[in-house]
Parts: C-alpha cells; sequence; structure tokens
C-alpha cells in the first residue's frame, strides 16, 4: 500500500516539478515571435469558447441600419483599427508585432463577418486573456460595443457614410 502511495506521489510530482523547471529555467517562449506550446491553442480556444458559447447566440439589441454602423466606426477606429486594421491600409506594425497576430477585420479580409454578432460582442466586451485583446466594459457603454459588434458582422456590405469614416 506504501509502494501505491508513493507511486502516486511521485507521479503527480515529477510533472509539477518538470513544469517549473522548463519555466523557470527559461525554456517556455515568451517572446511574440516564439512558437506557441504544445495544445496551447486547443486549450486556449477550448476555454474561450466554454465561457463565451453561452452568450454567442444573444441577439442585438440595436438596429442594423446606417446610424448604428457610422457610430460603430468612429469606435473602431479610436478603440479596433490599430491592431485590427483599417480599410484600404496595410496592417499596422503594431500589428505585426502582437502574438498571437490580430486578426484584420475589415474587406478585403473576411474578417467576423460570419460571426453570431453576440460572438463579437462578447469578445469586445470580456477582451480574450493572453491575447492583446482588452475588454472594453467599463470603457465603452453597451450600445457602443454593440454598433462595432453590428459593423463588424456588416463588415462587407457597409454604407459609403461608415466607410468614409473607416478610410480616415
Amino acid at each position: 500500500m506504501k509502494k501505491i502511495f508513493a507511486g502516486i506521489v511521485i507521479g503527480i510530482c515529477v510533472p509539477l516539478v518538470a513544469g517549473w523547471l522548463f519555466v523557470s529555467l527559461g525554456g517556455m517562449p515568451v517572446a511574440t515571435k516564439g512558437p506557441p506550446l504544445p495544445l496551447e491553442k486547443y486549450l486556449a480556444r477550448k476555454a474561450l469558447h466554454a465561457a463565451m458559447d453561452p452568450e454567442v447566440s444573444k441577439p442585438s439589441p440595436l438596429p442594423a441600419d446606417e446610424p448604428n454602423f457610422l457610430a460603430g466606426a468612429r469606435v473602431y477606429q479610436a478603440q479596433c483599427a490599430v491592431c485590427h486594421g483599417r480599410l484600404g491600409q496595410p496592417e499596422t506594425t503594431i500589428a505585426k508585432g502582437m502574438f498571437p497576430h490580430p486578426p484584420q477585420l475589415l474587406p478585403p479580409k473576411k474578417g467576423v463577418t460570419d460571426d453570431e454578432v453576440g460572438e463579437t460582442y462578447w469578445k469586445v466586451k470580456n477582451g480574450i486573456r493572453l491575447t492583446g485583446m482588452p475588454g472594453y466594459v467599463g470603457n465603452l457603454t453597451d450600445s457602443e460595443i454593440w454598433q462595432v459588434s453590428l459593423l463588424l458582422l456588416h463588415a462587407d456590405k457597409l454604407p459609403e457614410s461608415a466607410q468614409q469614416v473607416l478610410r480616415n
């Protein structure tokens, strides 16, 4: 019985010590150009969807209309464009230096036009830990978060007035 208990203790302690040594001796990539660890993307995606999925199908309380697209475009330009790109302009050096790489959300890229508006809303509101994506709850109003989410959902078919704001 003592041998079984000792085996269990050793079986638990060895991986913990190995992990601690891996991190403390500099084996873990922390630079933005470092490759992801095995299973890192999988675990991060699993955790994100477990937190986000209950709210993804939440519909927008605001209509997808020109005033909301214009308001969303102003929010996007002020808060999002530095990482996620401007309409018709090349990727910023800030975006190029981030890990993980932030998706470019405006045409000609696909962006998040195929995501449900509730998913984009959740990401903008809460942010995504360890990605550089901040949460805007408390910094933007709920309406502003919905407006930028609607803008991104319809980024491939925006009125000219909203496109003009996104080009500046």
